[in-house]
């Protein structure tokens, strides 16, 4: 008898895992999802509302790709697992029988318990039930006068710029006193406060959500600030403030959660055949300089592929490499290679160089001591991945870096004329450290 693997999650994590355990076996294979019947590229949502593309075209295989490879589809909501009976109990009252099982259930908007944040017109940007509710509410500048963000992160920017293209004014609540200077530096979170006013939107430091208020059909009114009571009309209020595993269903059985599901190197659970991977994973032991919880579309991705070679006999460990991320803020394409902290930490410098244009910048994090390469931020300036993952691996240091960042440059023809002015502006720092 086949022995069947259920997936519950069809995000990038839970479909990679599939696919790749499609590859190397002929198991039996059910991915569970209570979203959406097919996978779609979440990080592609924003551009359906700003009409770059349409949703059929965020789907990266076709309809018939699951039948065609033997990888059943099931459309569900888990309310509980039995892991002694290795038995899911859905919500409609159906059961299915696992052999072995995987968590990929992906984050949830984080929530705070405001006054007011289950009304109509109050929405995170994650799901496609969130891009919805989002067309419902915010067609246009006549049925929404305003929208509330509230939360500076990456999805807070991203429905900024949604908004933006549609001419709908957007206030923007965000608790730090410059934009994401919990992970970036002074400099850059400085340059991204200035660019995103350039877009004329009102983004509000030091300021707290306290309520969001109903007229009488249930729908957003206003929303009053923490901090000064102020009251602001909106019709729609995001919530951006970060994103928590969404694991309520799992606590009630025997797998072991903390802020997610616990894991070990290898993925697995605290019950035997029980794994975890993507946004919903928590990693035991510390993996580099890493959080042990990343909701990061890359990182899913590896932990399906990790996974789906333990699950068809080949155990090994996840193991994701140097650090690298990239996003967007409105116009500005961000890069991240290594680590490069907000504040340097011990023996740690940053050599930060601006273009007098405000809209591209790099910052390099080297070590005081050894001069040893820890990592670089680009804005505005597209660079090579490889370059960079092959430098930190060959623990190159700083000099080296900037004095070959030609070699590492995406797109020499447009952004060649830079180099000459990182180097200038890097040597003469040297010159008066």
């Amino acid at each position: 008898m086949q022995e069947h693997i259920v997936i519950i999650g069809n995000g990038i994590s839970g479909v990679t895992a599939a696919r790749h355990i499609r590859k190397l076996s002929d198991k039996r294979i059910t991915i569970i999802s209570a979203e959406t019947e097919y996978f779609f590229s979440r990080t592609a949502l924003m551009y359906i509302y700003m009409g770059h593309m349409k949703f059929e075209h965020t789907k990266p295989y076709e309809d018939y790709f699951w039948k065609k490879n033997n990888i059943d589809l099931k459309k569900g909501f888990v309310n509980n697992i039995n892991t002694t009976t290795k038995t899911l109990h859905f919500k409609a009252g159906d059961t299915l029988k696992y052999d072995k099982l995987i968590l990929a259930t992906g984050s949830k908007p984080n929530k705070f318990g405001w006054p007011g944040q289950d009304l109509n017109g109050v929405m995170g940007m994650y799901h496609k039930q969130d891009l919805e509710n989002l067309e419902k509410h915010a067609p246009n500048n006549k049925v929404c006068k305003r929208a509330v963000i509230v939360g500076g992160g990456l999805i807070g920017i991203e429905l900024a710029e949604m908004l933006n293209s549609r001419n709908i004014p957007v206030t923007f609540l965000v608790r730090e006193n410059s934009f994401w200077n919990s992970v970036l530096p002074k400099g850059e979170s400085e340059m991204i406060n200035r660019h995103i006013k350039s877009h004329h939107i009102d983004i509000r430091f030091g300021h707290n959500l306290k309520e969001i208020t109903s007229d009488e059909n249930g729908n957003v009114k206003s929303i009053i600030i923490q901090e000064t009571g102020e009251e602001i009309a909106c019709n729609v209020v995001g919530l951006t403030a970060g994103v928590s595993p969404n694991i309520d269903f799992i606590k009630a059985s025997d797998i072991e959660t903390g802020r997610g599901v616990k894991v070990n190197r290898f993925l697995e659970t605290n019950i035997p055949n029980v794994y975890a991977i993507g946004d919903c994973a928590e990693q035991q032991e510390g993996i580099d300089q890493r959080r042990p919880i990343e909701a990061v579309w890359y990182t899913g991705r590896m932990m399906g592929e990790t996974l789906a070679q333990t699950i068809c006999g080949n155990r090994i460990q996840y193991k994701p490499g140097h650090w690298f991320n990239s996003a967007k803020f409105l116009d500005i394409e961000y890069q991240t290679y290594g680590w490069v902290f907000a504040k340097p930490r011990e023996n740690e410098s940053h050599f930060h160089w601006k273009h007098e244009d405000d809209t591209k910048c790099i910052t390099v994090c080297y070590d005081t001591d050894s001069n040893k390469f820890l990592g670089i931020n680009t804005f505005g300036i597209r660079m090579r991945h490889e370059i960079f993952d092959k430098w930190l691996t060959e623990n190159r240091d700083v000099d080296y870096v900037i004095n070959h960042l030609p070699q590492a440059n995406f797109d020499p023809e447009l952004y060649s004329h830079f180099e000459t002015a990182i180097l200038s502006a890097y040597n003469n720092q040297l010159k008066t450290a």
